[in-house]
């Protein structure tokens, strides 16, 4: 498995704790890059710019990616364009909150 295809599945990993479901199929990752040394670069949004859990987010992802073999820094970047929209949602996230919301 490609390294970066590793980061994206361990990011599945990490859930956004107000909404329940993992950040990938959010749709918050943006992009992920891995150099010949070691270095990811991750570039991501937040459903809202002034998320209150944006610093243990952003520490999740952290932690998730340095434990992939091979990667010996992580760095972190939240851009807000593009803006995040419940449109970047995959099919699976849409399910899930549908279905945490008939529970309620």
């Amino acid at each position: 498995m490609k390294t970066e295809d590793a980061i994206w599945s361990a990011l599945e990993e990490v859930i956004d704790p107000e909404v329940g479901v993992n950040i990938v199929d959010l749709g918050l990752v943006y992009e992920v890059k891995v150099d010949d040394k070691g270095r990811a670069d991750i570039e991501m949004t937040l459903t809202i710019p002034e998320c209150p859990l944006a610093d243990e987010i952003v520490k999740n992802v952290k932690e998730a990616t340095a434990a992939i073999s091979g990667i010996h820094e992580v760095n972190v970047s939240l851009v807000w364009e593009p803006k995040w929209s419940p449109a970047r949602m995959n099919d699976r996230a849409r399910e899930e909150i549908r279905s945490r919301r008939s529970l309620v």
